[in-house]
């Protein structure tokens, strides 16, 4: 039997994932093989030694020590794209409530609601002071064109909106997934100097924390729309609220509201509602369920933040799974010791990302040779070893 922590309320689509005869889960598991968390700070956490692999129901992992977990073999794993479609439709909100002042427009409606028969005639006096730009012909820049960044890159595209894309690390697939029409910007200055409205999808990372300041607000346009739904940490609040309350900044919508941000002019603070519909939940807990599931089942690894993808089909034979160094030698020396035994590798997948500090060997043998666990976990550069 597996046992699994859960730190958050985990959708029970989720959890039905997990065999009831293979796994116990429950919030009070002591030493479990696997963590399954939204929004819990682990940082603060004491893991025990059959830790092998912790999922986070989201795409951030800011409430995850990752580099703690690198150093100990354990494997974190995000869900990108699950909560894409709400995230993205949260986006479109934000869009036009940052464009016309429909929340100031029905909360001053609410105070002539006892005016009765002159309620119909105030209003029509009244609405000037709401109205708002379009979005069709304005330029909006997308930085970040990951799962949600290319959904509404797309939906912008369909608003009649001149869209301007900029990431670094697009993939290929990524790529493919973009419409024509979205212009390719080769830096942000592209997208400052175009763009009525900025929305940020990139992670917080030491590049990007507080890349919206003073500078980067000077090269916007006047009266520009920010819009974030991606990390608060991304902005520097003293320069945003700087610029809201001179005017270079016309509105600044965001899902992570602070002590500044919550009461700061011309800002409309949200209670971090991006994912917050049944079906992202659903699919979150879904798709960490079952990448927990595979790595602690079969050692495959996909969607990991700290270590490389690797994920190998299942032949029934005995496997070793290793995680180490990303450096030169390991991998001859582990194939070394099996061969010694007269064992045969019968499959193999090794992959290590330039940038991370470890490297992953998934290797299928046709038996176990004797005392492979302890041999290998003597390697030099070896961090973590078992048998599936």
């Amino acid at each position: 039997m597996y046992s699994i922590k859960t730190m958050n309320k985990i959708a029970q689509v989720g959890l039905k994932k997990l065999d009831p005869a293979k796994y116990t889960i429950s919030d009070n598991e002591e030493n479990p093989e696997g963590i399954l968390v939204r929004s819990a700070k682990l940082h603060d956490m004491e893991f025990g030694s059959n830790l092998l692999c912790i999922a986070r129901a989201g795409a951030g992992v800011n409430n995850i020590p990752v580099d703690r977990c690198t150093e100990n073999g354990i494997v974190v794993f995000n869900t990108p794209g699950a909560n894409a479609e709400a995230v993205k439709e949260l986006a479109l909100c934000a869009l036009l409530i940052a464009s016309r002042d429909v929340i100031g427009g029905i909360e001053w409606v609410k105070t002539i609601a006892d005016e009765g028969d002159q309620v119909a005639p105030m209003v029509e006096k009244g609405k000037s002071k709401f109205v708002g730009p379009e979005l069709k012909g304005k330029g909006l820049g997308v930085i970040g064109l990951g799962a949600i960044g290319a959904k509404i890159a797309n939906a912008a595209t369909h608003l009649g909106m001149k869209v301007y894309g900029y990431d670094p690390y697009l993939s290929v697939d990524a790529a493919w997934h973009l419409n024509s029409n979205v212009i390719h910007a080769t830096e942000m200055d592209e997208i400052y100097a175009n763009c009525d409205y900025i929305t940020l999808h990139v992670p917080c990372i030491a590049s990007t924390r507080g890349f919206i300041n003073a500078e980067t607000i000077a090269k916007m346009k006047d009266g520009v729309r920010i819009i974030n739904l991606a990390r608060g940490e991304l902005v520097n609040d003293d320069d945003l609220i700087a610029a809201l309350e001179s005017g270079k900044v016309a509105k600044y919508v965001t899902d992570f509201p602070n002590g500044k941000t919550a009461k700061a002019v011309n800002t409309i603070a949200m209670p971090h509602l991006g994912a917050s519909t049944p079906e992202s939940e659903d699919n979150c807990a879904i798709m960490a369920a079952r990448e927990a599931r595979d790595y602690i089942e079969n050692g495959n690894i996909n969607n990991s933040v700290n270590m490389p993808s690797a994920v190998m089909p299942r032949n029934g034979d005995p496997r070793l799974c290793v995680i180490h160094q990303n450096i030169p030698n390991v991998l001859a020396k582990i194939t070394e010791l099996i061969s010694t035994q007269g064992v045969n590798i019968e499959n193999m997948v090794n992959a290590g990302n330039k940038g991370m500090k470890n490297a992953y060997t998934i290797i299928d043998m046709n038996e176990t040779p004797d005392g492979i666990l302890d041999a290998v976990a003597s390697i030099n550069g070896v961090i973590r070893v078992r048998l599936v």
